[in-house]
């Protein structure tokens, strides 16, 4: 009826170093996320396709951070470890519909910046509203329909013996290995997902990047450099992260401390990426900066 999660120490002293951490991290994400969203719905100079896009991906940190960190910093607390079944594949199922849903409007985003780079006469054309509502879609129902067949295959399997989650939330892994089944089919279509949110999308986001390369190399202007490089070299240095962890921890070699290794690759996707993207996506960019001089002044 539950599970145990394990979480990173049981050291007090560390447990309430950690929950410090990642209350900053948590609030941080909360707070700046939220700006973001706040900004971009007010100001109508931010109604456009780029910005759409960081709006949703604003909504997706909001929705993965919450997810898992919560009950990590009850944990950390001393509240109490365990978790019940329905609230685990719960918290299971919507851990795989954000992350798979990030994955997926990561790489809608690259083609935006693609198009807008490479083709600016064409772009209020080619990106038009009806093609971003229909880029969005996609990206959430792709989410939502390969989360829910991973999450529920993983979750009718027979679980036995300790229920001990080796992890500080239901991750997907850590829950497979309870099981006492055979999870071959499993694994396999973990593999599958991945091949498809993971390295497709990466090789589209190479593809779009490579021809925005080949497409700056052609400005003379320094101050055309300087503003092609602020647009889209935060950008890529996130998805690089964000892909790169991803496939390192479910498509690389298993390991005897392949636990410990989730656990510090999973604060990435629950606490790290989603605290940094407001700040190296939205926050920097002029239009942002004086969207939020703008609010300040009517406050």
């Amino acid at each position: 009826t539950e599970f145990i999660l394990l979480g990173f120490s049981s050291s007090p002293a560390l447990q309430l170093c950690l929950f410090g951490l990642f209350s900053v991290l948590y609030s941080a994400t909360l707070m700046g996320n939220t700006l973001v969203f706040v900004l971009i719905c007010l100001d109508h100079r931010l109604h456009s396709p780029m910005y759409f896009f960081l709006c949703h991906l604003s909504i997706l940190d909001i929705c993965l951070a919450s997810n898992n960190v919560p009950l990590l910093l009850r944990n950390l607390l001393g509240q109490g470890r365990t978790i019940s079944f329905a609230g685990c594949g719960t918290q299971t199922h919507l851990y795989l519909i954000f992350a798979l849903t990030e994955c997926v409007l990561l790489a809608m985003m690259s083609y935006d910046r693609y198009v807008a780079i490479c083709y600016p006469l064409r772009y209020a054309l080619i990106m038009s509203w009806r093609v971003c509502l229909t880029l969005a879609a996609v990206s959430w129902a792709f989410g939502f329909i390969f989360g829910t067949l991973q999450a529920s295959l993983a979750l009718h399997l027979p679980f036995c013996g300790l229920y001990e989650v080796d992890h500080f939330f239901c991750e997907i892994l850590g829950v497979l290995r309870l099981a006492c089944a055979d999870t071959t089919a499993n694994k396999v279509l973990i593999f599958a997902i991945c091949v498809c949110f993971l390295l497709c999308p990466l090789a589209l986001i190479l593809f779009s990047y490579l021809h925005i390369l080949a497409n700056i190399l052609r400005i003379r202007s320094a101050a055309g450099w300087h503003k092609t490089f602020s647009t889209c070299g935060s950008h890529l240095t996130m998805v690089g992260l964000f892909y790169g962890n991803a496939i390192f921890m479910y498509m690389g070699p298993g390991s005897s401390n392949s636990s410990g290794r989730e656990k510090v690759l999973s604060l990435f996707y629950s606490l790290i990426s989603p605290s940094l993207n407001p700040l190296i996506y939205s926050l920097r960019n002029k239009q942002v900066k004086e969207a939020l001089l703008k609010l300040q002044r009517r406050r």
